[in-house]
């Protein structure tokens, strides 16, 4: 009986898996659709325009998972099919323009950015949806254009322009998290260098949790794009470089936070390769980098501190985790609405705990949880993230995503990375 009930689980697994693939073959092809767009507007107002399609020769993500089930990210955008209404594909993003717009400089100018999308290559006529959340949690739509893939000014992207290494290969990329680094600051005799250093990055990510456990379900690619110049471009020093992708640290007036808005030449490098996340990095030994949620991530590649700051980084882009630190310079101003529960697993205000981590405490710990001997080791509720000390709360007294002292990621976290794993490669 036991093995009659087993044959039936694996017979219903394989027929949902099946029944998943033959939706993405019968809706997609295996490449790309990109969407690039611009994004402009001040602190209180934003405008989104598409200025160009491209099709591009891979589709690094899923064939089964096509609908993003985690709500995260301020933006979101959806693929419907126009024959029958029904959505294809969903998925939620966040960018740097959103970021700037909560900076001081934003109330008094008017900036644009570039953002890039990307989904499966639909074989039929469908609508792009893009949605921006609001400080209160709700979506509004920003866009909507019907997408005819036929057509015939839609940018067809070729591949062989730089040099590309698959430094771990662990399988087929729809059931692996493909994570595809390229070369920022590094010069045509640099790309050793470069590859050793991917290898180096890769090697401390899968000693870590959540990417320990699940070794197996990595490919990592390094695409050699060369620069003219060495390093990154330091404003503060007036040290200004021409590199692969023109990142720049002392983003937002933060001497740190390492940065580019040239995301149209990210997503060209990237696309010599298939990937669910981009990441950038940089030939430097300075402190700094930065990540965004689906937007990609960056970091040095000889600070002491690079593999630690890439994980941290890596929490953000890859995971959506939130900054659980709060007395660090930022340029943001009141990042969180404290009526309002976030998106981010990894923080709450209270409003909506429930949907947090509640379920991983111990029966004996208070809400919120006082910082103290007794529950120091513990997942609690502790007073203080999201670069503010009152009215947020993060679930360890300290974790990879405060601090880089800590050991790694406290269990919130590493279980958010560890369902975003399992979701990317199902």
């Amino acid at each position: 009986m036991q093995k009659l009930l087993v044959n039936i689980i694996i017979f219903f697994g394989i027929t949902s898996c099946i029944k998943a693939q033959s939706v993405f073959e019968k809706n997609f092809e295996d490449h790309s659709m990109r969407i690039d767009l611009i994004m402009a507007g001040n602190k209180q107002n934003q405008t989104v325009y598409i200025t160009e399609i491209k099709k591009e020769p891979f589709w690094g993500g899923s064939k089964t998972n096509l609908i993003d089930k985690f709500n995260y990210g301020e933006y979101r955008f959806f693929i419907i099919d126009d024959a029958s209404s029904d959505t294809l594909y969903s998925k939620g993003f966040c960018t740097l323009f959103e970021e700037w717009r909560s900076t001081e400089e934003a109330k008094n100018m008017r900036k644009a950015f570039y953002q890039t999308v990307t989904f499966p290559y639909p074989k039929n006529e469908v609508t792009f949806v893009l949605e921006e959340r609001h400080r209160g949690g709700n979506f509004t739509t920003m866009l909507s254009q019907k997408i005819n893939p036929s057509d015939v000014n839609i940018r067809q992207f070729s591949t062989g322009k730089y040099e590309v290494a698959k430094i771990i290969n662990n399988g087929a990329s729809d059931k692996m998290v493909d994570l595809v680094f390229i070369a920022e600051g590094y010069q045509s005799d640099e790309m050793e260098k470069f590859k050793s250093d991917v290898k180096k990055h890769a090697e401390y990510l899968l000693k870590q949790k959540p990417y320990a456990q699940n070794k197996d379900k990595f490919n990592f690619w390094a695409v050699c794009s060369p620069s003219k110049d060495s390093g990154p471009s330091e404003p503060e020093k007036g040290i200004w470089k021409e590199t692969a992708v023109n990142s720049a640290f002392n983003t937002f007036y933060v001497d740190r936070y390492l940065e580019t808005t040239d995301v149209k030449a990210i997503r060209d490098i990237a696309a010599e390769a298939p990937y669910d996340h981009i990441v950038v990095l940089v030939n430097s030994s300075r402190y700094g980098g930065g990540g965004i949620y689906n937007h990609f991530s960056l970091g040095t590649a000889d600070h002491p501190l690079a593999y630690k700051v890439m994980i941290h980084e890596l929490g953000h882009g890859l995971f959506g985790l939130a900054d659980e630190y709060y007395t660090s310079d930022v340029a943001y101003q009141d990042f969180f609405d404290l009526k309002v529960e976030p998106w981010q697993p990894n923080i709450t205000t209270l409003v909506n705990f429930d949907a947090k981590w509640k379920k991983m405490l111990s029966s004996h710990t208070p809400v919120p949880t006082p910082v103290d001997s007794e529950f120091k080791n513990q997942t609690g509720v502790f007073e203080g993230g999201g670069y503010v000390s009152k009215g947020v709360y993060r679930p360890a007294v300290n974790c990879r995503m405060k601090s880089n002292e800590a050991k790694g990621f406290c269990e919130v976290c590493s279980d958010a990375g560890d369902k975003m794993i399992k979701f990317l490669t199902q």
